[in-house]
């Protein structure tokens, strides 16, 4: 017993994970009046509303810039610092980089034990270790709750920058992880998780998209982009609206975690998803079968989920059967349809 065993972070916080964030319906039109970036060096900024910025330093070499934090998601102050740095890792990797270092960002209650908030540094480190990164230094301030996450700095090269506006028509749509992670931390938070679902939904969280990233990278992914707390449908929507494409998604074809089936069928979906759904209904059509409770699963707010791929149909098979030979989750989930403005079509299957 080390003495802050019994405090449970997620009662701390109003909101958990990156269901903590501002919905895509407040976000976008906040971007829309940010003024033009006419540095030539920006390969990626805030135009598409991508996983993180790209700056290139010459012909061989750019930085990938990432910053994410949330309010704990998880009870285990260990578990909260290998969940956030998950996270924050993921936007270089959904870019197609590599993480090389980070700084800590920190909000913390004074009157916590400082233990505790070791214990969230040891577990960012022990991720971002996994990552080959360092953790490099940070920056704390007093918080009513606590705060966790990473400024993440990777490197990639200008020619090979995944970002989410390169789908086409005809691509097939890869996702590497489960949905229904909000879902279930939502339920493990105000105790209505039975099936003990939240440790399968910790080890989901705290694996890095580091090998997807690779393979996509290496089989010529045609754009990429990690799926959080704008769920499957609301990153989906960014990657079309930034690629001028339409989609479909066969959801039948989308893995979900069995435990959130169950909870969302019982009401329970946290505050984000439900701001999710709300923003979609002016993007997405879904078929009349499609019922209330899938339409949340799609758009269920993820922390630290998969990576959603638009990849060349000749291509596709053998990419999800390499994935699934590394151990990664794969699912060939929908396909790019048209040129368009974005609209998505949820179909119930292929």
């Amino acid at each position: 017993m080390t003495g802050f065993d019994e405090i449970r972070l997620t009662r701390l916080a109003k909101r958990a994970g990156c269901a903590a964030k501002h919905p895509p319906g407040f976000l976008l039109p906040l971007l829309g009046l940010l003024p033009p970036i006419n540095d030539p060096n920006v390969l990626v900024g805030s135009a598409t509303a991508d996983d993180a910025a790209v700056y290139r330093l010459n012909d061989d070499l750019a930085l990938v810039l990432t910053t994410d934090f949330f309010t704990p998601i998880v009870d285990r102050p260990w578990d909260f610092g290998r969940v956030a740095a998950a996270n924050a890792m993921s936007d270089v990797y959904a870019m197609g980089g590599t993480p090389l270092a980070a700084l800590s960002i920190v909000g913390f209650p004074d009157n916590l034990p400082a233990e505790l908030l070791g214990e969230i540094l040891r577990g960012a480190a022990e991720i971002a270790s996994q990552a080959g990164a360092c953790i490099v230094g940070g920056h704390t301030i007093k918080t009513e709750e606590p705060i966790f996450g990473l400024a993440v700095v990777g490197k990639i090269h200008p020619q090979r920058v995944l970002s989410n506006a390169g789908a086409v028509p005809g691509d097939l749509l890869i996702l590497t992880k489960p949905l229904g992670l909000g879902i279930i931390s939502t339920a493990a938070k105000n105790d209505q998780d039975p099936r003990r679902a939240i440790d399968e939904a910790i080890d989901v969280m705290t694996t890095l998209n580091r090998v997807g990233c690779e393979l996509f990278v290496e089989q010529g992914a045609h754009a990429l982009t990690d799926v959080t707390g704008f769920g499957l449908l609301g990153h989906l929507r960014n990657m079309t609206a930034a690629s001028a494409v339409t989609a479909e998604v066969w959801s039948d074809s989308v893995p979900i975690l069995p435990a959130a089936r169950d909870y969302v069928a019982q009401g329970i979906a946290p505050g984000g998803t439900r701001a999710n759904l709300k923003f979609l209904l002016d993007w997405v059509d879904f078929d009349s079968e499609i019922t209330n409770e899938q339409k949340l699963l799609l758009s269920d707010a993820q922390t630290s989920g998969g990576l959603l791929a638009a990849v060349a149909p000749s291509a596709a098979t053998e990419i999800q059967t390499r994935l699934v030979e590394r151990g990664v989750t794969a699912s060939i989930v929908g396909r790019i349809a048209d040129a368009g403005n974005g609209r998505i079509h949820v179909a119930s299957g292929r």
